[in-house]
């Protein structure tokens, strides 16, 4: 860690949120609530002690060096000596780029310097935690925010991220804003002292479902019991490509799946879609876990089952996906890309000034 000497020190683990199905009603909630999007990008606190700058992540460990754009940005935007709580993001064509902005997470310093040049970051700030000599963590949400507006000088690269107290606003913007790669809408009660590592915020975000191929799955860590199951979708020109994983399953349902899913073993490997080429899972390096065994057992491509999941990164699902229910009506050919909804586009700087 750089030598900060704030009120607020490094590592700090930040304030988080639950889910929940649907935009909370200000009302219900004691003090009522301010609304905000939910950013897609690396959750990041920002300590500044004059020309000292770290930043720390969500779990708790530096990010400084992968971001030198907003080192720079920063010391223009943010008072002398703060901590702020916000998120790092990289716009492309309108849209937040979450592929785009973990590509920026690279170990040699010349690709860090160049990709800062290709795919500059930008930082939104939503919470002030001191300024000053001032440590703002046990005042209430509402004056860290009042005071946060005054705090930050709003550049071409650092920004407060828009707000409202109203829900019907809050419920407009769920559904407008994801066309600018924003994934729901946080809510913070604004009587709530800022409390590192509790999930007191509230989180909607967005909610899918689609019909996959089953194309094979991994052994669960513990023992001969199915860990996760893989999925397929077919493209326009007929290849199945690997989208993601499902793996919400009970212990006994995981045992359950060895003996269910036998029949699709036997012969699976022989003339398996995902054979030889770069589409499916096998072999493919963990990007964030070099030493994570990344094969699985293949299985005929034969049946369907359809799982919830919430966004799209590139063409696979951002995080796993949730089982729903087997789809044996379904013809797995049938499982193409065209099902996957495709919000309408919204420019990444309009929700800015919203």
């Amino acid at each position: 860690m750089a030598a900060v000497d704030l009120p607020v020190m490094p590592p700090i683990a930040p304030m988080l949120a639950k889910a929940v199905p649907a935009v909370p009603v200000a009302a219900d909630v004691p003090g009522g609530l301010l609304y905000e999007p939910k950013w897609d990008g690396f959750r990041s606190i920002i300590f500044r002690d004059g020309d000292e700058v770290e930043i720390g992540s969500r779990n708790e460990r530096p990010m400084t060096r992968y971001f030198p754009d907003i080192l720079d940005a920063v010391k223009v935007a943010l008072p002398e000596r703060c901590v702020v709580d916000g998120e790092i993001v990289v716009p492309q064509n309108g849209r937040l780029d979450f592929e785009a902005l973990q590509q920026r997470i690279h170990p040699a310093e010349s690709r860090v310097r160049r990709l800062a040049d290709e795919t500059p970051a930008e930082f939104i700030g939503f919470d002030l935690l001191a300024i000053g000599d001032d440590s703002l963590m046990g005042a209430p949400f509402s004056d860290r925010r009042a005071k946060l507006l005054k705090a930050i000088t709003s550049t071409s690269t650092v920004h407060v991220t828009p707000a409202t107290d109203n829900d019907e606003v809050a419920r407009d913007w769920f559904v407008r804003f994801e066309g600018a790669g924003l994934d729901g809408i946080v809510a913070k009660p604004l009587r709530l002292p800022y409390q590192p590592d509790k999930r007191v915020m509230f989180k909607v975000k967005h909610d899918r479902t689609a019909d996959c191929v089953l194309a094979g799955f991994r052994w669960h860590k513990s023992g001969p019991i199915v860990g996760s199951l893989i999925l397929g979708l077919y493209d326009e020109s007929g290849q199945l490509r690997h989208v993601g994983v499902a793996a919400s399953f009970p212990m006994k349902r995981r045992a359950e799946l060895v003996e269910e899913l036998a029949p699709l073993r036997a012969g699976a490997a022989d003339d398996h879609p995902w054979a030889g080429n770069e589409f499916g899972p096998g072999g493919v390096p963990n990007r964030w876990n070099a030493g994570k065994d990344m094969s699985f057992e293949p299985l005929r491509p034969e049946r369907v089952i359809e799982v919830a999941y919430d966004q799209m990164e590139g063409s696979r699902f951002r995080h796993t996906a949730q089982f729903r229910r087997w789809r044996d009506d379904r013809d797995p050919r049938s499982c193409t890309f065209e099902q996957l909804e495709r919000p309408l586009t919204f420019a990444f700087r309009d929700v800015l000034q919203s």
